[in-house]
């Protein structure tokens, strides 16, 4: 099984590469969940793929109203679309993040509030559950079993053996669905239940930053009737584009033109999440009070000075281009060229990071560099007094 998921992790960091040429665009792949025959979770009147539907319609054409964002969608009608499907409409359109939308349910009336999941193992049996009833979409699909080798549904940790090809994108995802999170609490004051993660089918089959959201639950009356409705609809969609529009700005830069996020901006509210079965998000909760762990550089150039973001607060810049199960080294060559590599160890996944500066405008450019040598999914990273700090935070010094 190990083999097996340093062979797909190897495939994956070969995608990471020169891909279709790129039209400068940030792209946004929305996905309505279910559809057609698939109702998802029907309570009271509330048909889930009807209010996913016009969710998702809602929030493309707020970002579309942003000339640098392009949106794909994997449904703009009431159909049926297989998972692996929405996954490769993403991957095709070569898309910078994938967002699957969905409502929740439960026997319990009364839960409420809304949670964003990124793909990973999960030893939670609610995350587990979560993703059993979600991934049990696959047997509506003609020759699901061969389809999906013989993945089993009920069985979500049968995804195991690819848990590192997950891990590629896991940094970017988790920072996704954070600010999707905060945005929920500052915007709509919705009782957030957190970050987490759970082996979604759809999720895993998308190769670039990717989360699902679960808005909230249609089974509880007032929170169903909520998103059954025009303005709670819009008040969901306009809370969903605007963290997008925040992820857009501190990982690929903001454009003249971009108008999603209000005139406040949200500044100081998006916080960090470090890649754990559930993190939660408590309404206000105070700045980062952990920090991820050092990375441990495994092989410094020989010529390198002492690393930077080792000594003192100062923060320091690099640019990631790329995560792997297999250890490179970081020699020019084996990077398109690009020089100055330095590698991070996280468990069995090897970070290659290019350049170190503390300034956030030089890495900009080292980041556009480094899309210009055949890295498009390449995201600028911080450290400040040797531990990974966000972006935002860093800037604030």
């Amino acid at each position: 099984m190990r083999v097996v998921a340093v062979a797909v992790c190897a495939i994956v960091f070969l995608i990471s590469g020169p891909v279709s040429a790129q039209s400068g665009k940030f792209k946004v792949t929305l996905d309505a969940g279910h559809g057609d025959h698939d109702y998802g979770a029907v309570y009271n009147g509330h048909i889930e793929k009807n209010i996913t539907l016009a969710v998702v319609l809602k929030v493309g054409r707020i970002l579309e109203k942003n000339s640098g964002v392009e949106v794909i969608y994997t449904r703009k009608t009431d159909q049926f679309i297989d998972l692996v499907e929405r996954a490769n409409i993403a991957n095709r359109a070569d898309s910078d993040i994938f967002v699957s939308i969905h409502c929740n349910a439960n026997k319990n009336s009364a839960a409420d509030g809304s949670e964003t999941y990124v793909m990973g193992m999960s030893k939670n049996a609610s995350n587990l559950e979560a993703a059993k009833r979600e991934n049990a979409v696959i047997t509506l699909e003609k020759d699901y079993k061969q389809k999906y080798e013989g993945y089993d549904p009920k069985s979500p940790e049968s995804l195991a053996g690819l848990v590192m090809a997950q891990e590629l994108y896991l940094d970017q995802s988790i920072a996704l669905a954070g600010k999707i999170q905060n945005h929920f609490i500052d915007e709509l004051d919705k009782k957030s239940r957190g970050v987490k993660q759970a082996p979604y089918m759809v999720l895993h089959k998308a190769y670039m930053p990717r989360v699902l959201i679960e808005m909230g639950f249609i089974s509880n009356p007032a929170e169903g009737e909520k998103l059954d409705s025009e303005e709670g609809q819009q008040e969901v969609a306009q809370a969903i584009a605007n963290a997008i529009m925040s992820y857009k700005k501190e990982y690929f830069g903001t454009d003249k033109n971009d108008t999603a996020e209000k005139p406040s901006e949200m500044m100081g509210k998006d916080k960090s999440y470090k890649p754990t079965d559930t993190v939660a998000v408590a309404p206000k909760p105070t700045p980062k009070t952990t920090e991820p762990k050092k990375p441990e550089i495994k092989k410094p150039e020989p010529a390198a000075v002492p690393k930077p973001e080792a000594v003192g607060g100062a923060a320091i810049f690099k640019v990631q281009l790329s995560a792997s199960g297999k250890q490179l080294d970081p020699t020019p060559s084996n990077f398109k060229g690009l020089s100055n590599i330095s590698v991070a160890s996280e468990g069995a996944l090897y970070k290659y990071m290019y350049g170190s500066t503390p300034s956030y405008e030089e890495a900009k450019r080292l980041l556009a560099e480094a899309k210009a040598k055949g890295y498009p999914s390449a995201f600028i990273i911080a450290f400040k007094g040797g531990k990974k700090v966000s972006v935002q935070e860093a800037l604030k010094q």
